[in-house]
Parts: structure tokens; sequence; C-alpha cells
């Protein structure tokens, strides 16, 4: 029995375990650890398509699970933390606390698109889950570390929240093309997606290098990168 193949699915796996307790941490609002965990799921997602890759193990059964673990991790888990945050910042019972759940429901709609959408392959046409699921780990990270900071005040008023989950659904299931951090054989560092990627790691670098310097919240430099990286979709 070959074990090797079996990797990339157990890395599946380990981000759809993370995506899970994610969601209990979220429930109990530690969103401190949800997002960690968030980013532990990201690690596993983006390392299962390596090992794929590496090993010559692709499968459709792996595909499919890399779907369903990521409805959990970056759909599911992001819009049970938007919730939460929401219930626990603004006090109240409104019913647009229960808005940010339709977050889950926009993350299957993209993840579904992109399985049976040819066009990419290459680059993303709308943002991609994992990354507007950073941004709301992020927020309420942010939350916790700083309760009394500029976005936990913004997060406490009734609209902030459906308001960033409105944005975050119609940029995922939209047709804006965004660049992948997918590599790929025969991608020259002259092209475009090449320059995008060294621009965008070199500024989230610069800015966590500039958050940990003046001693602000890490979590800005997630929030900044995210947000940089839809903009300069928007506008190319």
């Amino acid at each position: 029995m070959n074990i090797t193949r079996h990797i990339p699915n157990t890395i599946t796996c380990m981000n759809l375990a993370c995506g899970l307790c994610g969601i209990i941490a979220a429930f109990s609002l530690r969103f401190d650890w949800a997002f960690g965990l968030m980013l532990a799921a990201i690690v596993c997602d983006f390392c299962d398509g390596l090992a794929a890759r590496a090993l010559g193990a692709y499968s459709e059964l792996g595909k499919q699970l890399d779907s369903l673990s990521d409805l959990v991790s970056f759909g599911v888990l992001p819009a049970i933390i938007l919730n939460r945050m929401m219930l626990s910042l603004t006090w109240s019972d409104s019913p647009l606390c229960y808005l940010p759940l339709m977050f889950a429901v926009f993350a299957a709609l993209r993840l579904a698109k992109f399985n049976i959408d040819t066009e990419q392959s290459e680059s993303f046409r709308g943002l991609a889950t994992p990354a507007a699921a950073l941004l709301c780990g992020a927020l309420a990270y942010y939350t916790v570390v700083e309760p009394y900071g500029f976005l936990a005040e913004w997060a406490r008023n009734l609209w902030f929240i459906p308001c960033l989950t409105a944005v975050l659904c119609g940029l995922m299931v939209s047709r804006v093309e965004m660049f992948s951090f997918k590599f790929h054989k025969g991608q020259g560092r002259g092209t475009k997606v090449f320059v995008q990627r060294v621009f965008l790691a070199a500024f989230a670098v610069g800015a966590l290098a500039a958050c940990l310097l003046l001693g602000i919240n890490a979590s800005l430099a997630v929030i900044a990168t995210i947000l940089v990286y839809i903009l300069t979709a928007i506008v190319a």
C-alpha cells in the first residue's frame, strides 16, 4: 500500500479538524483561539495542495474533501465568529446579529463555483474564502486584544458587521479577477501575477514590521494586507 498518496488528504483533514475546534472556540467567545486555529487551517489548506503536486497524489476524493473542509474552516467558522462577536459586543438580540451567518451560505456558493469554473486554474474569480475568513478572524482577534481600539468601537455598531458581511459575500461571488498564491510550472518572474505576489508579500512584511516597531496589534497588519489585496484586484 502506497502511504504517500494519503498524505495530502490527511493534511486536508487537519484543516477540517482546525475548523471544527475553531467553531467550538468561537462559541466560547475565545476569538483569539478561533483566529489561531483559522491560521492553522490556512497553513494546512496551502500545504495539502503543495503535497499533492509534489507527490503526484491528485484524486477526486481529495478535491471534494478540500472543498468540504474549506466550507467548515473558511465558511462556517467565520460566520460563527461574526455572529458571536456581534452578540457579545452589541448586547443586542436584533435579527441583524444573525445576518453574518449568510457568510457561510455565500462561501458555499463560492466554493461550488470554483469547483466547476475552468477559468480559475491560474487565478481566482471573486475573493477566495480563506482571504475573506482571515479578515473576519483578524477583526475578532483585534476586539479581544484591543477592546477599546477603534475597530472594536466600530464593531459595537449594530450595522458594522452586517455591512462587512454583505461586502465580503458580494466579493466572494463576484467576477473580479484576483491573483492566487498557487505556484505553477512555467510562471516566470516577469509575469503580472509574480509582480503582484511580490508586492503583496512585501507589503505584508512591512505592515507586520511597522506594527511590531510601533507596538500596534499585529492583527491590523493582516487586515491591512487583505484590504490591499482586494483593492489591488479591483483597480488593476
